[in-house]
């Protein structure tokens, strides 16, 4: 139940701050150190443009977050292994990167999967399917945290 409330809180809290003209707001994680560092690596790869929309600030500024276009597209790094997940998931791959879509029926957040640190993106359906973004984020993910061995996820 708590990873669904802090999903809702993303979405509220995300349009209610695209509409404002200002940084976004974005809640940040609080991973342990190592994933925190996986994170940063992370944050300083992340594209300019996601979906031709460019990045914007977030409140509060933060490497475990990121943020593209209105409505918002969020990125958070280092967030806890979702609830919904069970080993028999159904997971979309796009290069080499498991995501579980959540909900299964119309996808709006999407969170890596069998990494040493999990990285959740939220995007608004009117940027309709989710491929173009995924494929972005999933190249630098690929690139900058680890995958973990089979059955440790």
């Amino acid at each position: 139940m708590h990873r669904r409330a802090a999903a809702a809180a993303v979405g509220t809290v995300l349009v209610l701050a695209g509409c404002t003209g200002g940084a976004v707001e974005v809640p940040v994680p609080e991973p342990d150190e190592e994933t925190a560092a996986l994170c940063e690596a992370l944050a300083e790869r992340l594209p300019e443009t996601l979906y031709d929309q460019r990045r914007v600030a977030t409140d509060p500024d933060s490497p475990l977050v990121a943020a593209w276009g209105d409505p918002v597209i969020a990125l958070r790094c280092g967030v806890e292994r979702p609830e919904a997940y069970r080993p028999d998931s159904e997971l979309t791959v796009v290069d080499e990167v498991a995501w579980l879509p959540e909900p299964q029926d119309e996808p709006t957040l999407f969170t890596s999967m069998a990494r040493e640190a999990y990285v959740e993106v939220s995007v608004p359906a009117s940027y309709g399917a989710p491929a173009q973004g995924l494929v972005a984020i999933s190249e630098v993910i690929a690139a900058e945290i680890p995958a973990l061995p089979p059955g440790e996820y």
